[in-house]
């Protein structure tokens, strides 16, 4: 009889102890476009970090800024971006283009 090497053994046992169990976070995909945010109105889930990926449609620059939720993100002309949101609580926080703060406004909706 042949020797067991207990190598492949600890492997399958550790897989087995630490099943994978992260799940991928939500994620939104943003436009600008014409210096409007689209959507405007983003819903999240309460609680759960959420991505946004921002995608700007202008030939200039834009910042996807929301003093609410203390983040700022230039986000290049025909670039994307990436805007990663902690776990919020209930409620609304607005954003803004900074750069056309105008016309390019919004809000997310933690819900």
């Amino acid at each position: 009889m042949g020797i067991c090497h207990p190598l492949p053994l600890i492997a399958m046992a550790a897989c087995l102890a630490f099943p994978a169990v992260a799940k991928a976070e939500p994620a939104i995909d943003v436009t600008i476009k014409d210096h409007h945010f689209t959507p405007a109105e983003i819903h999240v889930p309460a609680g759960k970090p959420v991505t946004l990926n921002v995608k700007n449609e202008d030939e200039t620059a834009e910042e996807f800024e929301s003093h609410d939720l203390k983040i700022e993100k230039v986000i290049g002309g025909g670039t994307s971006g990436t805007v990663r949101l902690r776990p919020l609580d209930p409620g609304k926080y607005s954003f803004i283009g900074e750069y056309h703060e105008d016309t390019a406004k919004g809000v997310i909706v933690a819900e």
